[in-house]
């Protein structure tokens, strides 16, 4: 396999745990709208396919999605960066793949003034050339736009990028299917193994358990040991 020019990261469950704010908001908006909460487990069953607010909340409140986003944004914004929790390994999977020289850029649904305070909180900013959230590009993942968005200004043109030039890590079907449809080399980074038929249209090309064994894997491409 040839050694990536670019690796693109989600955020949320790939190097990030946010969870908790996010569910705050959702919850907040709910009463707000008059409706029931959700428990944490059914909140994650609704939101699992990884879809920005701008896609989910019409599904959810209909015409009044507008008001209801911003009772969300104002519970989140009010503790989100306090509530962020970095997955095992992420920080020096990042350190170490920054220090190869590959450039590294991040696609979320998240919306893209937190997802760089979040990094910022965190000092990662430094690391990525490029963060990309919801609504920065005309559409949100799992839409291409993003991704080329994060690509402008690398060594690697949307316009002429072959899937090896570029890795596409994330844990769920949104970032799958991003990856196929940007032309990305689509790999799965999350502790649980892909189920069976869980990405039927969007299979990933990769599948890696935790951090530090991709750090491994992309520094054994870049360094491979020599067999004399």
């Amino acid at each position: 396999m040839r050694t990536p020019r670019v690796i693109v990261f989600d955020w949320d469950d790939t190097l990030v745990d946010n969870w908790r704010s996010i569910h705050a908001g959702v919850n907040a908006a709910l009463r707000a709208m008059g409706r029931q909460a959700w428990s944490f487990d059914e909140f994650r069953s609704r939101t699992r396919e990884g879809a920005s607010l701008r896609d989910i909340f019409p599904r959810i409140f209909g015409d009044r999605w507008e008001e209801a986003r911003d009772v969300f944004y104002a519970t989140f914004e009010a503790g989100h960066r306090e509530t962020l929790t970095v997955l095992p390994g992420a920080e020096e999977m990042l350190a170490t793949l920054h220090g190869t020289g590959l450039v590294l850029a991040v696609v979320s649904n998240k919306v893209g003034r937190y997802l760089r305070r979040e990094a910022e909180h965190l000092g990662w900013d430094g690391y990525f050339h490029r963060l990309v959230g919801a609504t920065d590009a005309v559409r949100d993942k799992p839409a291409p736009e993003p991704v080329w968005l994060a690509l402008q200004g690398t060594v690697v043109a949307p316009e002429n990028m072959s899937a090896a030039d570029v890795w596409f890590v994330g844990d769920n079907e949104s970032d799958m299917r991003c990856a196929h449809d940007a032309g990305c080399l689509p790999v799965l980074l999350r502790s649980r193994p892909p189920g069976e038929d869980e990405f039927a249209y969007c299979p990933p090309q990769r599948y890696f358990p935790h951090c530090a064994a991709l750090a491994r894997a992309v520094h054994e491409l870049l360094f491979p040991k020599n067999p004399f």
